[in-house]
């Protein structure tokens, strides 16, 4: 495999060299800048046979390097080993960036080629500011992939389906109203649409695209008179095409959407520069007036109706069922020696898709035990996985998708025995996560602004984690989503009730191990107070947080009440549908502390 990946860098630098080419970026999305994308975009991981849903290449004539965060710094290592490709640890001092690395591998007057489809507007803009200052070029160059990756699979033809109202709470007629109420206000009369899971909210489609998230490839353009849907034909099932007939949504195939958006004229289009790949912005006819900002769709996606949030409530409570039938089953099983982390993968996925409306995971399993758990997007392998021993923790970050809400939960679970330092790490990221579940805050608060809240017990011993506290959750759609979130980087985005997050703190040490406790929680009015309305999380994740590894001398009467309370809320609620058996492992799961 280390082999390959030496020849198809050589394979690249031959193409380059013919384009006169001196340099090429190769991000990890799609032409819809999506997080996780369909195999056929693939093409950081398959240039370089780096794994993670986060990097990106840059293969200079006689150079290489891949960028990556925090998540992904062990794997990374691992996976570019020999390969020629050099890491580069994203967010640590010493660490050159992109464009340092090109400028010491390129002379004054070189071209650095990207395909325009795989990068924003504002990431090109910011590019080739940064390369003109150092004399260098950006060149778009097309996807030189095309000619050397020989199996390379095809763009997702899968069937789109209707999600039915019941679910879904609005209708695909209000939400382009209010989405036209928002154009109006901002005096544009079109919208451009490429973020998946904007347009499968806005038209009430889900899809089988992409792994793990149920979105459609496809492109929206919402204007005053019509709304087009730029979708591959054999996408369009006859439901789907008389559904979308009744909400006067006309079709365009998908590869046409370059050519639709060349023969508009006098329109005023609002697109979102940090959303919108480059080569579809630049197909837009000169006569049109393009207006940057955010799409409105986020905010009001993410923001939950009344029937998301009781179908979501619903959701939890069933995955909670399922999880509680996989921890009782662990208990247990871990004495045999036979357990490894893909065969506990699987039983949870059993467990969980016995539930009504599962429709799959919302992500792959993250099952790290011991000093895999630091590695904090760990991905076991056959040859990897290690067997689980009544000793240390097992780190277990998993989630599913129910047609009526996606769910995202981590638990650190303390297998047996465990270190004075494991007991004392996992204190601490408990600590975090109360002191974030219980506060209360004013309206207009952003997330920034409340992550130090989980990080202050790990930074009061001298250690941090370089990920997100919280990220915004959709609605049987992507487990990361935004606008809001809760991290140190700066959001303008502020928490409104409605809105849903994560609450996630954690702390990795590699070589021993890593520890993440997180629920999601609910945006709600708490009361009012000076100066306006307050608001609080209400925890929606119900399953017991493991007791074994609490140093119950570290935490503080209100710490306790709050795990006590939350165990009690646990108790009610997944009880009546558990068995005589899994009742009395819970009741024990969830006993005061």
């Amino acid at each position: 495999m280390k082999q390959n990946i030496k020849e198809r860098v050589n394979a690249l630098r031959a193409i380059l060299r013919g384009g006169n080419i001196q340099a090429f970026i190769i991000p990890s999305t799609d032409p819809h800048l999506s997080e996780y994308v369909a195999p056929h975009w693939m093409s950081r991981e398959w240039i370089s046979g780096f794994t993670g849903s986060a990097g990106t290449v840059a293969v200079t004539m006689d150079d290489a390097g891949l960028w990556t965060d925090s998540r992904y710094f062990l794997q990374a290592g691992e996976e570019l080993e020999d390969t020629g490709i050099a890491l580069y640890k994203e967010g640590l001092p010493d660490t050159p960036g992109l464009t340092d690395f090109l400028c010491r591998n390129l002379q004054p007057g070189d071209s650095v080629g990207i395909d325009g489809k795989m990068f924003s507007v504002q990431q090109v803009e910011q590019m080739k500011e940064e390369l003109a200052a150092h004399q260098l070029q950006l060149d778009i160059f097309g996807d030189p992939l095309e000619r050397i990756w020989e199996d390379r699979p095809s763009i997702p033809d899968a069937p789109a389906f209707v999600y039915d109202l019941c679910y879904a709470g609005k209708t695909c007629a209000e939400k382009i109203s209010a989405i036209r109420a928002e154009l109006k206000d901002k005096g544009v009369d079109a919208l451009f649409l490429s973020a998946l899971d904007e347009i499968a909210w806005t038209l009430n489609l889900r899809g089988n695209d992409v792994h793990c998230n149920p979105v459609v490839v496809s492109y929206l353009l919402i204007t005053k008179e019509e709304t087009v849907y730029f979708i591959s034909p054999e996408k369009v099932t006859q439901e789907v095409a008389s559904y979308l007939k009744e909400q006067q949504i006309g079709l365009h195939d998908y590869d046409k959407v370059e050519t639709f958006l060349q023969g508009l004229s006098g329109r005023r289009i609002l697109i979102d520069p940090r959303k919108t790949n480059f080569a579809v912005y630049s197909a837009i006819r000169p006569e049109c007036t393009i207006v940057r900002g955010e799409s409105p769709v986020a905010l009001l996606k993410a923001v939950r109706n009344e029937q998301e949030i009781a179908g979501l409530r619903a959701a939890m409570q069933r995955d909670g069922v399922a999880l509680v039938k996989f921890l009782q089953w662990l208990e247990g099983a871990v004495a045999s020696g036979k357990e490894t982390e893909l065969s506990i993968d699987q039983k949870l996925h059993e467990s969980r898709a016995a539930q009504p409306l599962y429709m799959g995971e919302s992500f792959d399993t993250i099952a790290g035990y011991k000093e895999h758990g630091a590695i904090v997007h760990y991905s076991a392998t056959p040859e990897s996985a290690a067997v689980l021993q009544p000793k240390g923790f097992l780190l277990l970050d998993s989630g599913a998708q129910y047609m009526d809400g996606t769910t995202d939960i981590t638990r650190t679970i303390a297998l047996g025995a465990l270190t004075e330092e494991e007991k004392r790490d996992y204190t601490l990221v408990l600590k975090g996560h109360i002191a974030l579940a219980r506060a209360k805050f004013p309206a207009g608060t952003r997330g920034v602004q409340l992550d130090v809240l989980a990080r202050m017990p790990l930074w009061s011993h001298g250690m941090s984690y370089l990920h997100g506290t919280g990220h915004g959750v959709g609605h049987f759609l992507s487990v990361h989503e935004g606008p809001q979130s809760i991290r140190m980087n700066e959001n303008p985005v502020v928490l409104q009730p409605g809105m849903v997050t994560s609450n996630e703190p954690g702390v990795y040490k590699a070589g021993s191990h890593g520890i993440r406790i997180e629920n999601l929680t609910l945006v709600c009015k708490a009361c009012e107070g000076m100066f306006g309305d307050y608001l609080a999380f209400e925890t929606l994740t119900l399953c017991p947080i493991c007791t074994k590894g609490i140093i119950r001398e570290m935490l503080a009467n209100e710490e306790i009440e709050w795990l006590n309370s939350y165990h009690q809320t646990v108790y009610e609620q997944l009880s009546p549908n558990l068995s005589e058996e899994e009742k009395n492992w819970l009741r024990e799961a969830t006993a005061s502390i």
